[in-house]
């Protein structure tokens, strides 16, 4: 399963550079921003991409425990909140190029991906229909008062909640296609395009795990990195989706908007082997 998915990646890759990298053509061209979703494990040789949405807390903990001396803890003793704050780990873009080069050619790099579009869906249950006051006061109340009929809406997050008031999933859709939201640079990294923060066409990923198998990728990873008897990956207790929940959805989101949904994330879909769900987009 590992050799498939190295091996449609580079043939994909190989296939359109300038579509999958931004037009970059090596790790020179990439800014540290761009660079920002490394985090690096000195001790075991390890760099892991983390895209959020992509059990990305379970990840980090386990990169957390690992920067600790033995015996390990059990990283699910770790808080979600703590290994989300700046600086609690070495990220790649700290080093100086030929240094991150060195340790890009030579440590074992992985990352997991998910499928894109209940990937987006989780994004927006976790962040705008429970109560996020970062991300209500930066995107809610843009997208309510650009989509939602809202022209002017509450201020706080609370007053938003006690009001039944929060972005619809087809509001953010809309803003997710709003060609004039492209000019604002960059989408925020919990609906970032997966190959947009990881750049598997200019970095040779030894291993690439799929939320949809879990489990079976953390326990074949870390026998890989020879660590299946220090530390264990923690259960995850998030349903599998079926088809008919994407659908469910998707249901209010007109079919020009989802086709151009499809488009902004063609390229995870591809890259990654995941199937483009027929039902959604071609009607």
């Amino acid at each position: 399963m590992q050799e498939l998915r190295k091996q449609l990646l580079k043939e994909m890759c190989d296939g359109d550079k300038e579509a999958f990298s931004n037009g970059k053509r090596s790790l020179e061209d990439m800014s540290d921003y761009e660079l920002k979703h490394f985090i690096v494990d000195e001790n075991h040789g390890i760099i892991y991409c983390y895209i959020p949405k992509v059990a990305c807390t379970n990840w980090k903990r386990v990169m957390f425990v690992l920067n600790q001396s033995e015996p390990f803890d059990d990283p699910m003793s770790i808080s979600g909140d703590l290994v989300h704050l700046p600086k609690v780990f070495t990220l790649l873009n700290s080093f100086p190029r030929p240094e991150m080069k060195a340790k890009l050619k030579h440590y074992t790099k992985f990352l997991f991906v998910r499928d894109p579009f209940i990937r987006l869906i989780s994004a927006f249950r976790d962040k705008f229909l429970k109560e996020n006051q970062f991300y209500y006061q930066n995107f809610g109340r843009d997208i309510l008062s650009r989509y939602g009929n809202q022209p002017d809406p509450p201020q706080t997050v609370e007053e938003a909640f006690a009001s039944g008031v929060h972005p619809s999933f087809y509001n953010f859709i809309q803003y997710l296609v709003d060609p004039e939201r492209e000019k604002e640079g960059p989408f925020e990294p919990h609906w970032r395009q997966m190959h947009k923060l990881c750049h598997p066409c200019l970095i040779q990923y030894d291993f690439v795990g799929h939320q949809e198998t879990l489990q079976d990728d953390a326990e074949l990873l870390l026998k890989i990195l020879k660590l299946e008897d220090d530390i264990k990956f923690p259960p995850s207790y998030e349903n599998m989706t079926s088809p008919n929940y994407v659908l469910n959805w998707f249901r209010t989101v007109p079919l020009e908007d989802r086709r151009r949904l499809y488009k902004l994330y063609e390229g995870d879909v591809r890259l990654f082997g995941y199937q483009k769900p027929k039902e959604l987009f071609d009607g």
